[in-house]
C-alpha cells in the first residue's frame, strides 16, 4: 500500500475535499396518469405501487 512520504498541507487537503459533492438523485414521473408521483428510476412507484407500464403491483408488495 503507498504511503505519503510528506504532510499533505491543509489548503492542499481542503482543495481536494472541495471536489467530494453531494448529488441530488434523478426523479422520474410516474407511469400512473392518476399518481403521477416523482420516484427513483427502475423501481415501483412508493405511493400506486406501478412499476413502469406494468400495471399496479400493489398486491405483490404488500403480500
Amino acid at each position: 500500500m503507498a504511503v505519503p512520504k510528506r504532510r499533505m498541507s491543509r489548503s492542499n487537503t481542503r482543495a481536494r475535499r472541495s471536489q467530494w459533492k453531494a448529488a441530488a438523485p434523478t426523479l422520474v414521473t410516474c407511469a400512473n396518469a392518476a399518481c403521477r408521483a416523482q420516484h427513483l428510476p427502475h423501481t415501483a412507484c412508493p405511493a400506486c405501487g406501478q412499476y413502469g407500464s406494468r400495471g399496479n403491483l400493489r398486491q405483490v408488495l404488500e403480500a
